[in-house]
């Protein structure tokens, strides 16, 4: 078991909240190099050819795998023996007895985001779920357009049975990013009209795209936020987004997913079980992310 330290009771640098012995940081270091290998490795591997699941992790978050891979121990958080070097972040600074990143060292531009973050997770995570949009996204990113936005992976339904699909369910979709890519011909056929300024008003726990996000919320904060709560963003966000490609038009049995088949009453009770089990899986990533966020925020 790892022995955590009060600061106080050692005399560290004041605000240091606890001390890793030499040994548990770099075996947590290395835990979470191994953890995040597989992800990176894949995609190293591909040599640049898509893959319409994956692919959306890296490039739509953008955030590099060579920092995904780096671990970091949060803030106020003394590693003894180290310097900063060691882990590859320059915010670390030099102390007495090893290396440190002090959250006084957060930069003051960026307090707004903090402040407008807890707001954000605390407003999504206090709603009630809704569990009816039945991932209806990418089929309104599809709608009555001859355009596609996997044109490499086929589809599993014509494009008329896609638009009939559409125009016999209700789209209540409550996350702007998804909406933001509906076709001008879906956008008027979601129940509320969506906008960038009103998020805070309507995202929601059980929308797939809010807990994929989470992981944003993650590595934005690098290297502020622990590693292994990034990686375990990660982890929760590329589940969600196997689902989220599982129930959409989009034909992948060729990648080794078996489709949702949200036009069906099968399909649309199957999708919600997972919405179901998603939402369960963020609760305490989003719970373990507004506590980093207050606590910086302090």
């Amino acid at each position: 078991m790892h022995r955590l330290y009060r600061g106080k009771e050692l005399n560290a640098p004041a605000g240091t909240e606890c001390i890793l012995s030499a040994s548990v940081w770099k075996e947590r270091a290395d835990a979470h190099r191994e953890r995040v290998r597989p992800w990176i490795a894949e995609r190293a591997a591909r040599s640049g050819e898509k893959h319409p699941v994956y692919d959306f992790l890296f490039e739509y978050y953008f955030y590099r795998p060579a920092l995904l891979r780096r671990w970091s121990p949060g803030f106020d958080v003394l590693l003894e023996g180290a310097v900063p070097d060691d882990l590859g972040w320059k915010a670390l600074v030099r102390v007495a007895g090893g290396a440190l990143l002090p959250a006084t060292s957060f930069p003051i531009r960026r307090r707004p985001f903090l402040d407008w973050a807890v707001t954000f997770l605390e407003a999504t995570g206090s709603r009630d779920p809704s569990f009816g949009c039945f991932g209806l996204h990418e089929w309104a990113m599809l709608y009555r357009t001859p355009a596609v936005r996997h044109g490499t992976v086929p589809l599993r339904l014509t494009p008329e049975d896609i638009n009939r699909v559409v125009d016999s369910m209700p789209l209540r979709c409550t996350h702007y990013d998804a909406f933001r890519f509906f076709t001008p011909a879906a956008v008027p056929l979601n129940r509320i009209p969506l906008a960038r300024a009103t998020t805070t008003g309507q995202d929601q726990p059980g929308c797939i795209h809010a807990v994929m996000d989470l992981y944003k919320f993650a590595f934005t904060l690098s290297p502020f936020s622990p590693g292994e709560l990034v990686a375990d963003a990660f982890a929760l966000a590329r589940t969600a987004r196997e689902i989220d490609m599982r129930a959409s038009p989009y034909d992948l049995t060729g990648f080794g997913f078996a489709p949702i088949r949200i036009e069906t009453r099968d399909g649309r009770d199957e999708y919600v079980e997972h919405q179901k089990r998603l939402r369960t899986l963020a609760e305490p990533v989003r719970e373990r992310l507004l506590d980093h966020y207050r606590r910086l925020r302090t």
